[in-house]
């Protein structure tokens, strides 16, 4: 695997698991009904997300023009990472909406 994709696949981890911990912390922050802390929250993890993204979105764009890309244990743990800190994005989103109904 070249250094280069190396790097791209360690940012989709790092980003992806920033990503995750900040969508914790919004809920978190909600649920003591620090509604401000849970917005900042949530704003700083989409960046994250959006930074994953376009390195995500680098990799396709590169296989797509023909250039392969290895399909590693790395690789798929870096999609793991992503997935799953876009689900708990997802739902730190509704959580923050639900606690402020309470």
């Amino acid at each position: 695997m070249e250094n280069d994709q190396t790097q791209v696949i360690m940012g989709l981890i790092v980003n992806g698991g920033n990503a995750r911990s900040l969508a914790m912390k919004a809920i978190y922050a909600a649920k003591k009904g620090d509604f401000e802390e849970a917005e900042a929250h949530l704003a700083e993890c989409n960046d994250y997300l959006v930074q994953a993204h376009h390195a995500q979105t680098d990799l396709l764009t590169k296989e797509a023009s023909g250039e392969t890309t290895e399909v590693s244990l790395l690789m798929v743990h870096a999609q793991d990472h992503l997935m799953n800190a876009i689900t708990v994005k997802d739902m730190a989103t509704e959580f923050v909406e639900l606690y402020k109904t309470k």
